[in-house]
């Protein structure tokens, strides 16, 4: 089976002409060919797609001296390349000369594909430094397309991976994390009186005025559980609030309370018998330090 030409397929993948019906035909009947279009296409929509990116960082110093580097040998090249076809005889095989253009237009694109690649990603600062070719080549579509047009692909398949990849660094899908609370005090909370060993918790005071309380394997109780501060000196106690049915609660604290005095979290078992004060049955202790 004949395949169509590689050029033709750029063109095709590119949107720069249509398929006429013998083209049509083939591409419907050739996996091969199918193939390698959709790939030219994927490669094109990569170049696209990073042509809305913004707010990138300015490149280092080095990147843009290497462009300058380039387009300089790019805009000196056309100037060698015309004064040794003017050296050549008129009778000359015109094979050659086409051979040099085309190996001038590879220069000069790749050149000018560098460049764009970096207006796209930093900016339109380098326009101005853009080689550009004059009719006579942009109109010219004989053999030295090949070279040029699959280097266009290739330079766009790298601008995309290579911008793509830097906004994955630069802006990452995941929110920034947030910072862990501070904490001012802490205490170990151990089983206390007749409950199981294997109850305990933590409570830790943060700064922002909340106690965070974690418990694990406390007995199952008829009512709820209820946390306190007390005075182990006057044993004189208060409130923080309840637990509910989870393990682990934040519960807010009074204003300017002194935890120097209330230094001790108690964790109570408590019945639904509209009696605010303690219940005397309590589960989990600990001594505040910090």
């Amino acid at each position: 089976m004949q395949h169509l030409d590689h050029d033709r397929l750029v063109f095709l993948a590119l949107g720069e002409s249509e398929a006429d019906d013998g083209e049509s035909t083939h591409l419907g009947t050739c996996a091969l060919c199918r193939a390698e279009v959709a790939s030219l296409r994927q490669v094109a929509g990569l170049g696209t797609e990073t042509q809305g990116l913004a707010d990138l960082p300015d490149p280092p110093e080095h990147v843009w001296q290497g462009i300058e580097a380039q387009v300089r040998a790019a805009e000196a090249g056309p100037l060698l390349t015309e004064t040794r076809r003017h050296r050549v005889p008129e009778q000359a095989d015109t094979t050659t000369a086409e051979q040099a253009e085309t190996t001038t237009a590879e220069q000069t694109f790749g050149a000018a594909a560098d460049t764009t690649t970096a207006e796209q990603t930093f900016g339109a600062a380098a326009e101005s430094t853009v080689t550009r070719l004059d009719p006579a080549r942009r109109s010219r579509r004989g053999r030295g397309w090949s070279g040029w047009v699959a280097t266009a692909v290739t330079a766009a398949a790298a601008a995309a991976v290579g911008v793509v990849g830097t906004v994955s660094v630069l802006r990452p899908d995941d929110p920034t994390p947030t910072p862990p609370p501070v904490v001012v005090a802490s205490a170990p909370l151990a089983a206390y009186g007749s409950t199981p060993p294997t109850a305990k918790g933590d409570a830790r005071v943060l700064k922002d005025g909340q106690l965070h309380l974690q418990v694990a394997n406390l007995p199952s109780v008829a009512g709820y559980y209820e946390v306190w501060l007390i005075n182990p000196t006057t044993m004189e106690m208060f409130s923080v609030g309840t637990l509910g049915g989870g393990s682990d609660a934040l519960l807010p604290l009074p204003p300017n309370v002194d935890l120097k005095s209330y230094s001790v979290v108690d964790v109570s078992a408590e019945q639904y018998d509209n009696n605010t004060r303690h219940s005397g049955d309590s589960l989990l202790r600990g001594s505040l330090t910090g």
